[in-house]
């Protein structure tokens, strides 16, 4: 049941609170890979929730829920994730190929598979930061599957609430070389120092040439939505509760931070990616989408 702990080897990390999302958003991923109008494919997506316990009665394909599209977590809800990675996906893609940078850093990788589904231009280096248990898990479905990665791929097992950039650089990152910077459905978990900490370390890290995208919300009162269908659903569905799992505090302005730091940014709501590909959630009443925003940016070279 969704929200029991589990320990069996390879699966802490992933069997309960900010973990166990991860296994959400890639049940998510499946049900979108199954789609006949797919946003995005990830092939390994539905192997990470039928592997813990937690989440082996998931669905992995909207056939598989009684109400289909209309259900708000597996319909609505995942299409959200879906589109998000799509978005990204292109956003990981055109950097590394428009530009000079060759070292992709995810932060709060979960169970991403990028490294092993895009198509990445010769000598990338993909560097995978997370929890110790979650990537040990990730090591473990993918070790069990006919999969390699299309990039080197560096994984580094540390919180990002601890000193991650020493790690990082201690396993081969170069800072003075432009780079690619992901922080997907991270940073509204983190308290409000840790995103700043985060933030400036990206700025002190990145060459010029750089780029960045991440996730934030900026409603000035999350619990404005705690009835909305989303929330209820996850929480009643299976088990997540997510207003539970954010971080309550203020959050930092950092699109605001890094534009001050001399980045150019543009801030998008998902709804405007929805218009652009012509699938994938629109606003609506009580809607815990409202808030969310997706933030690109770059650090001009010389």
């Amino acid at each position: 049941m969704a929200g029991t702990a589990h320990r069996n080897t390879g699966v802490e990390g992933v069997e309960g609170g900010v973990g166990l999302t991860a296994l959400m958003v890639a049940a998510a991923r499946a049900i979108e890979t199954h789609r006949h109008d797919s946003l995005a494919r990830d092939v390994y997506a539905e192997h990470f929730v039928l592997a813990a316990p937690a989440s082996a009665s998931w669905p992995v394909r909207i056939q598989q829920v009684a109400d289909g599209d209309a259900n708000p977590l597996w319909g609505r809800f995942a299409r959200y994730f879906g589109l998000r990675t799509r978005v990204l996906d292109d956003f990981l893609l055109r950097s590394v190929h428009a530009g000079s940078a060759h070292q992709v850093v995810l932060l709060g990788a979960g169970l991403d598979s990028r490294a092993f589904r895009l198509d990445w231009p010769p000598g990338c280096v993909v560097f995978e930061i997370d929890r110790e248990g979650v990537l040990a898990f990730k090591h473990k479905v993918l070790g069990g599957l006919p999969a390699s990665p299309k990039a080197t791929r560096v994984p580094i097992p540390v919180d990002l609430r601890a000193d991650w950039a020493t790690a990082l650089t201690d396993s081969g990152f170069e800072p003075a070389a432009p780079s690619v910077w992901l922080a997907e459905g991270l940073l509204f978990y983190l308290p409000h120092a840790s995103e700043t900490y985060l933030i400036d370390t990206v700025d002190r890290l990145s060459a010029r040439g750089s780029t960045l995208a991440f996730e934030v919300k900026i409603d000035k009162d999350l619990l404005e939505y705690r009835d909305s269908p989303l929330y209820t659903s996850t929480k009643h569905q299976i088990g997540i509760d997510l207003l539970n799992l954010f971080d309550g505090e203020p959050r930092p302005d950092s699109a605001g931070d890094l534009a001050r730091k001399g980045w150019s940014t543009s801030v998008h709501t998902p709804f405007d990616f929805t218009r652009r590909h012509g699938r994938g959630p629109l606003p609506e009443q009580n809607d815990a989408l409202a808030g969310n925003r997706w933030v690109f940016a770059n650090k001009p070279g010389s």
